[in-house]
């Protein structure tokens, strides 16, 4: 399927709004380095229209889609989402596959894959993980830290309940903990992971202190906006294995340009510093 106007295979992110996605600089990029005649986009579409939209996706001259906030977890029911997707409970990729539009979640793939380029071996006799926050993130991290091997996962967050629901989906490999208990673990944790806002631009420091972490340990954020979050600085400052959410962004954008496209493309330091530019440039008012 190509753009009706142009002959040219276009894609697109999908959100309410959509207009801060950093997607059409990572994928345009890929687009002129690989020499392929296609486009990205951004389409911000309210939920109300999410499924009037979805189903002209083709007409609309796309091959498929990225989603993002608020429409994760309603376009399962819009798609066939692949086994991952529905387990995970949230999709992110869309492709046309003929005439049906398939889903999946390329967030536990992206955060592995940045774990595996930023602290190489993190995951040699690795047993505990420590994961803050209960949202859409954590249980994609969940399920990448799962099919990795690793055996025991905390899970902590403010309201406990959504801690049990990640344990009810995952099993026995995860530990459902409250907020206040997380600090007590540090000394067992070899992996550390904030998939919360905390520490985001406009919102509160995520300000614990890292000091019974063993030397080993590798902490990882998902917030990539400051690209060096309170967390990350006190790891850098302790000397550990870092992971930061810019990485993560990059890897999960692979597979969808490669279901897209048809080409795997890699994430390379020069896409690395565009992106971070772009994040570091002053706000267009």
């Amino acid at each position: 399927m190509t753009d009706a106007t142009s002959g040219m295979r276009a894609a697109c992110v999908i959100g309410w709004p959509a207009a801060h996605s950093r997607s059409p600089l990572i994928h345009r990029h890929w687009l002129a380095t690989y020499g392929i005649a296609g486009d990205y986009r951004i389409e911000a579409v309210p939920a109300a229209e999410l499924e009037d939209f979805l189903s002209g996706l083709a007409e609309r001259g796309y091959v498929g889609a990225n989603i993002t906030l608020p429409h994760k977890e309603a376009v399962l029911a819009l798609t066939m989402p692949d086994e991952r997707a529905r387990k995970i409970g949230a999709a992110n990729t869309l492709w046309l596959d003929g005439t049906r539009l398939r889903a999946t979640n390329t967030d536990a793939e992206g955060f592995i894959a940045n774990l595996d380029a930023s602290a190489p071996n993190w995951d040699r006799g690795i047993e505990t993980a420590l994961v803050l926050g209960a949202g859409g993130s954590a249980r994609a991290v969940v399920y990448g830290l799962i099919d990795r091997g690793v055996s025991r996962i905390y899970v902590a967050n403010r309201t406990p309940g959504r801690a049990e629901t990640i344990a009810n989906r995952f099993g026995s490999a995860v530990h459902p903990i409250r907020w206040e208990e997380a600090r007590g673990l540090f000394g067992a944790t070899q992996l550390l992971v904030n998939t919360t806002t905390l520490g985001m631009v406009g919102q509160p420091a995520l300000d614990f202190g890292l000091g019974r972490l063993a030397a080993n340990a590798v902490v990882a954020d998902l917030v990539y906006a400051p690209l060096e979050t309170t967390l990350l600085a006190a790891a850098r400052e302790r000397g550990l294995r870092r992971a930061d959410g810019l990485g993560m962004l990059l890897h999960q954008a692979v597979r969808g340009f490669a279901l897209w496209f048809g080409v795997t493309p890699e994430v390379t330091p020069e896409l690395r510093k565009l992106v971070e530019t772009d994040l570091l440039a002053p706000a267009k008012v």
